[in-house]
C-alpha cells in the first residue's frame, strides 16, 4: 500500500474510532491500535518493521488519541447525566498509578509479546461476555443494585487495570465496561463510565512514552516524538472528532441487551483484525 492509502485508511478507522468511543466506552486502543500496528511496519524500512518498534509506535501513540477522545466524551456523557460518580473515585486513581507501571513495562516487553498479550487478554475477555452470567443480560441492572466494593479491592483493580491497559494501549474499556455492567449500571451508564475512567490510563502512559521515548525509542520514520507518531496523532485526532459528533444523537437510544451485544461483537472484530 502507499502511504496515501495508509494514511486514507487510518482516516476512516479514527471516525469509527470516534463512534465507538461515544457509544461503547473504547476506539483509540482496540481500533487504532491494530490498523496503527500494520501501518508502522508497512511504511517503515525492513530493519525497523521486523524490530520491537512498531507496537511501540501503535500503543504510545493510541495513549496520546485517548487523552482528547475521553475527555470529550466523558464531557458529552456528563451533560447528560450518564456518568455514577461515586463509582469513579478512587478507581480512576489506581488505574493511573497501574498506568505508570504499564506504559514503563511495554517500552521494555518484546513488540510480539506485547502483541500476542492482547491477543490472549481479548480471548478472555470475549469468553468471559459471553459465557459468565450478568453482561449481555444485566441481572443486578433489574433490581437497582448498585455494588460498592471494598477498598482494597478497588485498589487491586485500578492497579490491574491501569497496568493492563497502558501496556497494551487499550485504554482499560475492556475491563471497566463489564466490571460496571455487573455493578448492576446499564450499558449506557458502563459504557460511559469508561471514558473518565480512561482518561488516567491516557495521560499517565502518554507522558511516559513522551519522556522516557526519547531517549529508548531508535529512528523513526516521520515526525515522531519519542514513540508517538505525530502526523497520525493528528489525523486521528481529527478523524475521532469527526465520528464523535456524528455518533453524539445516539446515545442512550439503543437498547440494553443490543446494546451489549453490540459491544462483544465489536470486540470480535478487533481480535480478528489483530489476528490477521
Amino acid at each position: 500500500m502507499t502511504y496515501f492509502e495508509i494514511y486514507a485508511v487510518l482516516a476512516l478507522a479514527s471516525v469509527l474510532a470516534g463512534v465507538t468511543t461515544v457509544l461503547f466506552g473504547f476506539g483509540g486502543g482496540f481500533v487504532i491500535v491494530p490498523l496503527l500496528f500494520h501501518a508502522v511496519r508497512a511504511m517503515a524500512d525492513p530493519a525497523l518493521a521486523n524490530s520491537d518498534s512498531a507496537m511501540q509506535v501503535a500503543v504510545a501513540t493510541s495513549v496520546c488519541v485517548m487523552v482528547v477522545s475521553s475527555t470529550l466524551a466523558t464531557r458529552k456523557h456528563a451533560r447528560r447525566g450518564n456518568l455514577v460518580r461515586d463509582q469513579l473515585w478512587p478507581l480512576a486513581a489506581w488505574i493511573g498509578v497501574g498506568a505508570v507501571c504499564g506504559a514503563a513495562l511495554a517500552m521494555w516487553v518484546p513488540s510480539a509479546w506485547v502483541r500476542w498479550a492482547f491477543v490472549v487478554y481479548m480471548v478472555i475477555t470475549i469468553a468471559d461476555c459471553v459465557l459468565r452470567p450478568g453482561f449481555v443480560q444485566n441481572t443486578a441492572m433489574q433490581t437497582k443494585e448498585v455494588a460498592t466494593p471494598s477498598s482494597s479491592t478497588t485498589a487491586a483493580l485500578g492497579l490491574s487495570i491501569g497496568t493492563i491497559a497502558a501496556c497494551l494501549g487499550v485504554g482499560g474499556s475492556v475491563m471497566t465496561v463489564p466490571l460496571m455492567r455487573r455493578r448492576g449500571l446499564s450499558m449506557t451508564q458502563s459504557t460511559a463510565m469508561a471514558n473518565p475512567l480512561t482518561l488516567p490510563v491516557g495521560i499517565a502512559g502518554a507522558a511516559t512514552y513522551l519522556l522516557f521515548g526519547l531517549d529508548s525509542a531508535p529512528a523513526l520514520p516521520g515526525p515522531h516524538w519519542g514513540y508517538v507518531d505525530l502526523s497520525a496523532l493528528a489525523l486521528l485526532i481529527v478523524g475521532s472528532l469527526i465520528g464523535m459528533r456524528c455518533a453524539s444523537p445516539w446515545i442512550g437510544r439503543i437498547p440494553d441487551k443490543l446494546h451489549a451485544q453490540i459491544y462483544v461483537g465489536l470486540l470480535v472484530l478487533v481480535l480478528v483484525g489483530m489476528l490477521v
